[in-house]
């Protein structure tokens, strides 16, 4: 079980009743309804972090929502949603058939959610600016607001990777909605993560203060991963090269560990959803709800006498799992694949779901075994983080930004394949870079879909149109703002 002091709030009530709000010291404080509030004494620097506390939370109730999961993996032709029931939608979005699936209006409205929370946030950041009378608080106040803006910043990447062209609101109080281009809306993501990176330390998210805290390398990455999607391979270089060169951060010995309970905020690790049980068996707890147990299958141990259900939504198809078997793939494999009637290294016994089409393999980086379960709990998974950047796709970043600017990419390249059990390479090329990409990063945050839209390669899939890359802008909205409608500005 989990000994590391992650960094959370039981409840905001438990933290006011102790009387102060740093007493808890912790990342997922519930936030405000709107920020800045009157009752907010903005002269009390103890309470600075209250609002940045509020905003990592949303990262844990509005990104790791199980409907945006699903929603987020499955148009990439290698995860097909296989559950038959009344969420038969989510099957024709493998077909890039949306009509009105609930779920993408609350995609856009969870991450908007996101960014109002931390606009929020940067006002009441301000109104404790005001009050600040020594340059050590200031510094903190802007380290603070750098933390603001990585989160705000990944809800406009996440619309922008998942819709396209966007809306950009400045302020809650703004009142035209007319969206911006995708590339705009990129741009603004990194006038944000250049703030960020100017004004957030230059360490691993593990060496904060407060635990898990996203810090100015988290920013790099993110904003890699934006100029990967404009095509900017120089500042990917750059980017990257600062990440690499600081020595910092490392590939997690154990590939099968690395997405589960002992890899949390590894070494590894940029950016982390944290989640957990505080190490109890029944009482508060701050988890992602059903983000794990939504996808994989029911889960069986006979020697521990417990049990989970999923809800089996989520499968790799065929001709992926053929793929990966062509590569001679052993140590990703046997992470990646949760296969329906065996038996994990862990004693978990996979049943093979009946209401499902085409596969009987789910993405194993969403299982946790029931050993590292703690006793008493019935959510699935839910002590566990939830990865969203990790060094080696940094790595793999790097070694594409390399080869596209003729260079060789072989160094951060070979990293990661030498951590899988595989095969060094010289001269490696794109493709072959697009090709450990789409292994090392499967089912993680939709990359794969999202390389084959920016390598022009998405006709491949069934069901594709260029009018139908991105999801639409829900319906009931436009109707709330007919400048939705408008063309983008760019």
């Amino acid at each position: 079980m989990k000994t590391r002091n992650k960094i959370f709030a039981l409840a905001t009530g438990l933290c006011l009743m102790a009387g102060s709000l740093t007493s808890c010291d912790y990342l997922d404080i519930a936030p405000e309804n709107s920020v800045p509030e009157e009752s907010v004494d903005y002269t009390d620097i103890e309470n600075m972090y209250a609002p940045v506390s509020g905003c990592y939370a949303t990262i844990r109730t509005n990104n790791m929502h199980w409907v945006i999961n699903l929603e987020t993996v499955i148009r990439d032709g290698d995860v097909w949603s296989g559950r038959i029931d009344d969420q038969g939608d989510l099957l024709k979005i493998n077909k890039f058939v949306y009509g009105t699936f609930w779920g993408i209006k609350e995609m856009w409205n969870q991450y908007y959610g996101m960014i109002k929370v931390a606009n929020g946030a940067l006002a009441s950041l301000d109104e404790y600016a005001k009050n600040i009378t020594t340059e050590s608080d200031m510094k903190l106040n802007r380290q603070y607001q750098g933390e603001v803006r990585i989160i705000r910043a990944l809800a406009y990447y996440r619309l922008a990777q998942m819709f396209g062209a966007v809306t950009i609101l400045k302020n809650n109080e703004q009142s035209n909605m007319r969206r911006s281009s995708r590339d705009a809306v990129l741009r603004y993501v990194l006038e944000d993560l250049e703030y960020a990176m100017t004004n957030c330390p230059e360490l691993r998210p593990n060496e904060m203060n407060h635990m898990g805290a996203f810090t100015a390398f988290t920013a790099k990455a993110l904003a890699a991963k934006a100029n990967l999607i404009l095509g900017d391979y120089k500042a990917v270089e750059t980017l990257t090269n600062d990440i690499i060169s600081s020595g910092k951060f490392a590939l997690y010995n154990d590939y099968y560990e690395l997405f589960k309970i002992p890899g949390e905020l590894c070494n590894e690790s940029l950016m982390e959803c944290q989640s957990t049980y505080f190490g109890m068996g029944s009482g508060e707890s701050a988890t992602v709800d059903q983000f794990f147990n939504c996808a994989g299958p029911a889960l069986s141990n006979a020697t521990l006498g417990r049990s989970f259900g999923g809800w089996n939504f989520v499968g790799y198809t065929e001709s992926f799992q053929n793929w990966v078997a062509s590569r001679n793939e052993t140590v990703r494999a046997e992470t990646t694949f949760l296969r329906g009637g065996t038996t994990t290294r862990d004693g978990d016994f996979v049943k093979a779901a009946g209401n499902t089409e085409n596969t009987s393999c789910w993405n194993g980086k969403w299982y946790v075994p029931i050993n590292q379960i703690i006793e008493g709990r019935n959510q699935y998974g839910g002590d566990n983080n939830v990865r969203i950047i990790r060094y080696a796709e940094v790595l793999l970043m790097n070694a594409e930004a390399l080869v596209r600017q003729g260079k060789s990419g072989d160094i951060p390249f070979n990293l990661v394949r030498d951590r899988a059990g595989m095969s060094k390479i010289t001269g490696v090329t794109v493709d072959q870079i697009l090709d450990e990409r789409r292994m090392e990063l499967c089912c993680e945050w939709g990359t794969r879909y999202e390389d084959l839209l920016r390598t022009n390669k998405a006709n491949i899939l069934e069901g594709w149109a260029a009018d139908r890359a991105y999801f639409p802008v829900p319906a009931e909205h436009i109707i709330d703002y007919p400048e939705l409608r408008e063309d983008p500005i760019d």
